[in-house]
């Protein structure tokens, strides 16, 4: 990948992200009557129901906090992370100091789930929302409601299990990484060594017990010691969380100069490419059977829009880390086939949801499992890794030249 083509890039990924996306979530989701964000959105911007998914506040929260902080410090952001942090502390919290999944418009709880994926998106909102008011009150929200979520996971017969575990003890990929990630930003605002021990858990559980290098899969399920289980859900491979995984090991990588962990990442995310692209079609698979076996999962072969922009900035991410030419390749091919299939070239931002052909399947922009999340965290990431790619690109450039 030349320096011209990184520019290219990062001037794509910025404007998509300034003037396409961002737009269109600022102009349909804010709820200006009771606060908070409209989720449930269809493909003009039109809301299908008024229903709140408390991690999507989150999420949106977390994401306007932060594009004030890092991009540009907008009045109109500030005031939706605003309007986000306060609905979430004023109805999203259960008398246990546990949160809800789902409230209704004005904030009544209607759905509380045994994972712990509201708190954590909340834990992110909190802490980047206190670094754009200066209010280190929600900074400390954030550490409580982190410890919670730690006690939750080191002790998980507080919650009610969902099957039997006494039968089949079984745990999930989805804690190892969301709490990894959730350590690490805690960690940027400020510095504990308690997230430095959950990293090192969490990515201890990622890589040797999720990790199975005898089968080149990171497994969605497995048993408590990380051996497999028998059966469909032990042979589960979701490509995205698994790519999503290593991106964030990466980084870690790469604050720790460790080379060895940079190698570990890049292996997962070639597995799961190459398990998870589809040959006849293109695009990634959501579910794998490890074993090429039949997957259980109604909806295996769809592709949706998460696993496409995780897999575009890991490639990218081990592409400047390593240098290996396979990652640019890997990056153009996922690249070319998203900006193909799934941008609404109508009314903006994406399509979710695709069949395995890359036809829409349905037209839903926002949905009970995302807003505006993954596509701006992508652009915002891969436009700024980009500005340094093409920064580093014009220093050697220069170097060279010197030297000659």
């Amino acid at each position: 990948m030349n320096v011209k083509r990184m520019r290219a890039l990062a001037e794509l990924h910025r404007d998509q992200l300034l003037h396409d996306t961002i737009p269109f979530w600022q102009k349909h989701n804010p709820d200006r009557k009771y606060g908070g964000f409209f989720n449930l959105i269809d493909r003009d911007g039109s809301v299908l129901c008024t229903d709140k998914q408390v991690w999507q506040l989150g999420r949106y929260t977390w994401l306007m906090s932060l594009l004030h902080n890092e991009v540009d410090a907008r009045r109109e952001w500030l005031a939706s992370a605003r309007s986000g942090a306060e609905f979430l502390t004023r109805h999203c919290f259960d008398t246990d100091g546990r949160m809800f999944f789902e409230v209704t418009r004005e904030g009544r709880p209607l759905r509380k789930r045994r994972y712990l994926y509201s708190e954590n998106f909340a834990i992110i909102a909190f802490a980047e929302y206190a670094r754009a008011t200066g209010d280190e009150a929600w900074l400390r929200r954030a550490e409580a409601l982190y410890r919670l979520f730690i006690r939750y996971y080191q002790n998980p017969d507080l919650l009610p299990p969902k099957s039997y575990p006494q039968t089949r003890p079984a745990k999930g990929h989805g804690y190892a990484m969301i709490g990894l990630v959730t350590s690490q930003i805690m960690r940027k605002h400020r510095p504990d060594p308690l997230y430095d021990t959950m990293i090192e858990h969490f990515m201890d559980e990622i890589l040797n017990h999720f990790t199975h290098p005898e089968i080149e899969a990171l497994l969605e399920t497995v048993a408590p010691d990380g051996s497999r289980l028998d059966g469909p859900e032990g042979r589960c491979i979701n490509p995205g969380h698994a790519i999503e995984s290593a991106w964030f090991i990466l980084n870690e990588a790469r604050r720790r100069g460790d080379a060895t962990l940079t190698e570990r990442a890049c292996k997962i995310i070639d597995w799961s490419l190459r398990r998870g692209w589809d040959r006849q079609y293109g695009g990634i698979l959501y579910f794998v059977d490890c074993e090429g076996k039949a997957c259980v999962q109604y909806e295996h072969d769809m592709k949706l829009w998460w696993p496409h922009q995780e897999a575009m900035y890991a490639c990218l991410l081990a592409y400047d880390m390593t240098g290996r030419r396979k990652y640019s390749d890997w990056y153009e091919k996922v690249f070319e086939w998203s900006y193909a299939h799934f941008p609404d070239r109508k009314y903006g931002e994406w399509f979710k949801y695709l069949h395995r052909d890359g036809t829409v399947s349905h037209t839903l922009k926002g949905s009970r499992w995302d807003t505006a999340f993954h596509l701006a965290r992508m652009q915002l990431y891969s436009w700024r890794l980009l500005e340094g790619m093409v920064r580093d690109g014009e220093r050697q450039s220069r170097e060279q030249k010197t030297e000659n």
